[in-house]
């Protein structure tokens, strides 16, 4: 490998370790109970041991990453425990081209199939128990949706027959879900 070729690899590497480290500091504060959304001042679930904040992630995010826009989750599955974190500057997601979003937002954007994630992250995982589902007529509508929502990578079959969430996609799918309902 030439040697400038090297160098970029290399400083790129120190980049994306420098960004992971940054990122990895926001964890700092435990996630918020399943019990319920949590948004702006009313129902705010408390921070760390002790804190009255209600805002407390949005006031320590802005301490530590002022303008920046993060999502977090710590949840149970079926799988194990997911704990799981993202941010972005909010600079660099309004210079971006958003247009590459549209695809994986629609696969979301049928009631089919937004019931069918919601019942895979529940625990139904086979075609024979998707198949189940009030919401599809026909074993050809079920495959058409999967094959729609695979696509999009908010489900993978590790065998045939069988679909999952990704791990990484869980909080992402749960994060769209407060979005969409708040």
């Amino acid at each position: 490998m030439e040697s400038d070729e090297q160098s970029t690899i290399e400083r790129r590497l120190a980049d994306l370790e420098h960004e992971v480290a940054r990122l990895s500091a926001f964890a700092a504060h435990p996630a918020a109970p399943a019990d319920g959304a949590e948004s702006e001042a009313t129902d705010a679930a408390p921070g760390a041991a002790g804190s009255d904040d209600p805002l407390w992630f949005v006031n320590e995010l802005g301490r530590r990453a002022p303008g920046a826009v993060m999502m977090a989750g710590a949840v149970e599955t079926q799988a194990g425990p997911i704990r799981w974190q993202y941010g972005l500057h909010a600079e660099g997601l309004l210079a971006n081209d958003w247009s590459d979003l549209a695809r994986p937002l629609e696969a979301l954007g049928h009631p089919a199939r937004i019931e069918l994630v919601r019942q895979v992250m529940r625990g139904a995982h086979t075609t024979a128990e998707l198949l189940q589902l009030e919401h599809l007529a026909s074993s050809g509508q079920l495959y058409h949706h999967l094959r729609q929502l695979v696509s999009a990578g908010w489900l993978v079959s590790p065998r045939r027959g069988h679909y999952e969430v990704p791990a990484a996609r869980v909080v992402p799918l749960l994060v769209l879900t407060m979005i969409a309902s708040s």
